[in-house]
């Protein structure tokens, strides 16, 4: 069983920031869960009052198996939502998708324990977790170029479509790595 959050911000405002690489990521996903007709695949569904999050849960023969998160606290303060779920569901296996700056966009990295360096959403997380051994899908949103803009200016900056193409093709990628080497569905 596994518990998947993406991080991001909530409200339209962020929708195509590089910040919220880790949302797109959880809701497509869900749609390639969706494809797969041997699941039941829950549409999102608003549960901040106990979860502080949108979830959605994937069933296999009536069995939850996977639960997707997508907290609806800012990013800073993401922890808070994965430590209502982790609280609920201690056995899942936990794991983590969130933007770095670290890697050029079009590329993603699936690691155990890679630290975030200063990434706030991840320390915040990694704070309820109580550990750093486990499982990040890493995705790559470095496209500043010559550009002297602040990462955390630039992570706000809504991408043009070609920067949101590369995005989404790099999620792509790292969505069937991630279904064929550890979710195993």
């Amino acid at each position: 069983m596994f518990l998947i959050t993406g991080l991001g911000n909530p409200t339209k405002q962020y929708e195509n920031t590089p910040h919220n690489a880790g949302y797109m990521f959880v809701d497509r996903l869900r749609e390639e869960l969706l494809e797969n007709g041997a699941l039941e695949v829950s549409k999102w569904k608003n549960e901040k009052k106990m979860f502080l999050s949108e979830i959605c849960r994937i069933k296999k023969d009536g069995e939850l198996i996977v639960l997707l998160q997508k907290p609806l606290t800012f990013m800073n303060n993401s922890g808070d939502a994965v430590n209502l779920l982790l609280r609920k569901y201690p056995k899942y296996e936990y794991i983590l998708v969130h933007d770095d700056l670290d890697i050029p966009l079009g590329n993603h990295k699936v690691v155990y324990g890679k630290s975030p360096k200063g990434h706030n959403g991840v320390l915040s997380v990694e704070r309820v977790v109580k550990q750093k051994d486990f499982l990040r899908v890493r995705l790559g949103i470095e496209n500043r170029g010559k550009k002297v803009i602040p990462g955390e200016e630039y992570i706000l900056i809504p991408y043009s479509k070609k920067e949101l193409g590369i995005l989404k093709g790099s999620i792509q990628k790292a969505i069937e790595t991630f279904l064929r080497e550890y979710l195993k569905l």
